[in-house]
C-alpha cells in the first residue's frame, strides 16, 4: 500500500495577496522600496492584467485545486512564510509579511492539513503576530510544526492522520542560511522557531530524538527544511550530507524550501530529498530581476512513498502564477522545468520525463 502526499515551498498570502482577499489587512508597509501592499497588486497588474478584489478564498489557488482534487493526496503539507495576525507590532527587518486572520480560509479552501511555521518570516509581527498566528490556524483545524509560544511547542512534530491507519509526522526547522535571524530561536519560556544553528552530526541526532519520542510504528516521517538562499541552484556538500544524515536517522522525506524557484531533486536510500521547492503562491509579479530562475513557475510534487517510506513514485504539477491565481502550466514552461530538472538532478542520479498530459515525474 502507497500513501501520497502533496508538497509544495513557499505559500506567501501576505502583501499584495492578502489585499485582494475578501478581508484583507491594513496595506501599510515598512518595507524601503514602498509603504502600501497595494503596490505590489498594481505591479501585478501592470504585467499581466486586472485582478478582482474581495475574491473569494479558492481564487489564488486556481487550477490547482482541481489537481488536488484529481490526486486526492492523503496529507497536504505546506511552508506558510506569512504571519497571520492583526498585530501592529512589525520587526525592522526590512520585509514583513502578514496577512488578516479573517483570510485564513485561504488555507482551508486547499484543504491544507499542515503549515510548517519554521521560516524567516513568521515573526515578521513580533510574538504576538505569531501567537495570534498558531492560534487562527489551529481554530481553523490546521496542524503546525516549527515555531511555538517555548522550544517544546515549536520542536513537537505535527501528526497528521492517515486515512484507515498510520500517521504523517513533520517536523520543521530553519536554518540561518535562509534569513533566519539568531534571536527567533524559540527556547524554555521564549517563542520563536524551531532553530538549525548548525547542520552537525549532533543536530540530526537531536532532530531523531524527537521524532523517536513521537514516532509509532507505521508513521511516515516528513522534515520540512527553511534553507539556503533566494537565489542560485547551488546545494553545498554540507547541505547534502545534512539531508543524507537525516535520512540515516529515519527520516522519510526531506522537504526543503527557501529558494524562490525549483532546484534539483535526490533520491538516497530510497528516500526523496527535495533540496528546494521553489514558490507556489507570492505576489512577486512585476518585481524584475533573476528572471532567468523563471520564478513565475512553481511544482506541486505528490510523491507516492511504500509502507517503509521510500519513494515508490513522484510525480509533479508545473504551475504559473498569472493575477495572483494558480494556473496550469503550458507546455513550454513545463518543458523548461523539465530541462531544468533533468540538468540538476544529473549530479544527484535522477531526471525528469514530460509526460503527454503535459505533467512531469521523476526519474531516479
Amino acid at each position: 500500500m502507497t500513501v501520497r502526499l502533496f508538497l509544495c515551498g513557499d505559500v506567501m498570502t501576505g502583501r499584495g495577496i492578502d489585499q485582494v482577499l475578501l478581508r484583507p489587512s491594513d496595506p501599510q508597509l515598512h518595507e524601503p522600496y514602498t509603504k502600501s501592499a497595494l503596490d505590489y497588486v498594481r505591479l501585478a497588474e501592470e504585467t499581466n492584467g486586472p485582478i478582482p478584489r474581495r475574491v473569494e478564498p479558492s481564487y489564488i489557488w486556481g487550477e490547482a485545486l482541481e489537481e488536488l482534487e484529481r490526486v486526492a493526496p492523503a496529507a497536504r503539507i505546506v511552508n506558510l512564510e506569512t504571519a497571520v495576525t492583526s498585530s501592529d507590532a512589525w520587526e525592522a527587518k526590512g520585509i514583513n509579511y502578514r496577512m488578516s486572520p479573517a483570510n485564513v480560509s485561504c488555507l482551508t479552501a486547499a484543504r491544507i492539513d499542515c503549515c510548517a511555521l519554521a521560516n524567516n518570516h513568521v515573526l515578521d509581527w513580533g510574538a504576538a503576530g505569531l501567537a495570534e498566528t498558531l492560534d487562527t490556524l489551529h481554530a481553523a483545524g490546521i496542524h503546525t510544526s516549527g515555531a511555538g509560544r517555548a522550544a517544546e511547542e515549536a520542536d513537537a512534530p505535527a501528526a497528521l492522520e492517515l486515512p484507515g491507519d498510520g500517521r504523517v509526522l513533520v517536523v520543521s526547522l530553519a536554518a540561518p542560511t535562509s534569513g533566519v535571524p539568531q534571536p527567533w530561536a524559540a527556547h524554555a519560556g521564549h517563542p520563536g522557531v524551531a532553530y538549525l544553528k548548525d547542520l552537525s552530526a549532533r543536530t540530526v541526532q537531536r532532530i531523531a530524538e524527537k521524532v523517536a519520542a513521537e514516532r509509532r510504528p507505521g508513521d511516515l516521517v516528513v522534515a520540512s527544511l527553511h534553507w539556503g538562499s533566494n537565489w542560485g541552484y547551488e546545494v553545498s556538500p554540507e547541505e547534502q550530507r545534512f539531508a543524507h544524515d537525516l535520512v540515516d536517522a529515519g527520516i522519510d522525506v526531506v522537504h526543503g524550501h527557501s529558494s524562490h524557484h525549483a532546484k534539483g531533486i535526490e533520491v538516497f536510500r530510497g528516500k526523496l530529498i527535495l533540496y528546494g521547492c521553489g514558490d507556489l503562491i507570492n505576489d512577486y509579479e512585476g518585481i524584475g530581476g533573476h528572471e532567468e530562475f523563471r520564478g513565475d513557475l512553481g511544482l506541486m510534487y505528490f510523491p507516492s512513498l511504500d509502507g517503509s517510506g521510500a519513494l515508490a513514485g513522484l510525480r509533479m504539477t508545473a504551475t504559473r502564477m498569472r493575477r495572483f491565481r494558480l494556473e496550469r502550466a503550458p507546455e513550454a514552461d513545463a518543458g523548461w522545468l523539465r530541462e531544468m530538472l533533468e540538468r540538476e538532478g544529473r549530479r544527484f542520479g535522477t531526471g525528469a520525463t514530460l509526460l503527454p498530459d503535459g505533467r512531469l515525474e521523476l526519474r531516479f
